[in-house]
């Protein structure tokens, strides 16, 4: 884990929501972000479970980690009413039992406590399926303003030590050239967040610079334009073939032309295909550490972790969702809580 974010993390009382916290691997990344000081982890589900599964593993639940029980959540006013502004704002309108049914449920209550700023970051999917992540993301959290996109990236550690930022990888299956767009202006801001690097940002293809002709290659161009027009202070490019986009030598020959040939550190992939297994064969055969899908696009920090994950896997990316939800400047520190009970 790259030392820059423990450094940025540590000390700074960021917390962090499991919805599936009745997982082992969870309770032991709780320990280890308590124990380094990491954040503050808030573990929804009974205290009594979640306990008997600690001491299964021959553990014991660390002080300092917050458990909030769905039942008594329900109970909440001050959430209750939370939850239903949401639904309010959709047009939809809770009966009590509707609302309490939701309550109950811990991606909607752990996602409800991130909106009401009662907590940082989520944290799931170590035991719930994408979808229902998602699904209760753009609910609850809902879009940023001005945006109308909700991507995934994931960032890689490469064996030499660079970081680079690979998107879409776990949201769109063949995004149009407004959606590619609006992954490229985002896989940009998280790249940034997360490496205090420029962003560079190739826009990929099987072509560069019209070396090829086809639909695919026009929504890349397209996409391009549009968000160079958006965004014309950040270093965008394309279409690009990824070896012209990373090798300075085969940019040369390539895209003489271009800032970003030969330099990128963002990649923008044309489709979910294409960016899911790039990112899997980087990981696989280039060794690299990669780290997400980090959902993008919502108004609050949600990441959703593979159900295969490790207890690695979960502290790593606890640590960038809360860096994304406080903030990875040195001048901006974690908004105040509410006293924490042990």
């Amino acid at each position: 884990m790259p030392a820059r974010w423990l450094d940025l993390i540590r000390g700074r009382q960021a917390s962090v929501v499991f919805p599936d916290a009745a997982d082992a691997r969870v309770l032991a990344a709780a320990a280890r972000l308590v124990s380094e000081r990491l954040a503050q982890p808030v573990l929804i589900g009974r205290s009594e479970e979640l306990n008997l599964l600690a001491a299964d593993a021959g553990e014991r639940m660390p002080e300092g980690v917050e458990v909030v029980d769905p039942e008594e959540a329900a109970a909440d006013v001050d959430l209750d009413v939370a939850l239903r502004r949401v639904y309010a704002d959709g047009g939809g309108v809770l009966s009590d039992a509707e609302a309490r049914r939701l309550l109950a449920d811990p991606l909607i209550l752990g996602m409800l406590l991130v909106r009401a700023g009662r907590v940082d970051a989520c944290v799931a999917g170590n035991r719930s399926r994408t979808s229902d992540v998602l699904r209760a993301g753009i609910r609850v959290l809902g879009v940023a303003e001005g945006i109308d996109t909700v991507s995934g990236s994931f960032l890689l550690t490469l064996p030499d030590g660079r970081m680079v930022t690979y998107g879409d990888c776990a949201v769109l299956p063949d995004p149009d050239a407004e959606q590619l767009a609006a992954v490229a202006i985002a896989s940009a801001a998280t790249h940034e967040i997360l490496t205090g690097e420029q962003p560079i940002v190739a826009m990929l293809s099987f072509s560069t610079k019209a070396s090829a002709e086809h639909a695919s290659v026009e929504k890349v161009r397209r996409a391009t334009g549009l968000a160079c027009r958006r965004r014309p202070d950040l270093e965008i490019d394309g279409e690009l073939q990824f070896d012209a986009a990373i090798d300075q030598q085969v940019a040369a020959a390539k895209a003489p032309g271009s800032r970003v040939a030969g330099r990128a550190n963002v990649f923008v992939f044309p489709n979910l295909d294409a960016g899911n297994i790039a990112y899997k064969l980087t990981q696989r055969l280039g060794h690299a550490q990669a780290y997400g899908p980090l959902l993008q696009g919502l108004a609050h920090p949600l990441s959703d972790l593979s159900r295969g994950c490790s207890t690695d896997d979960i502290v790593a990316v606890a640590i960038i969702t809360a860096l994304q939800g406080v903030g990875s400047g040195d001048s901006r520190r974690c908004r105040s809580k509410p006293e924490r009970k042990p």
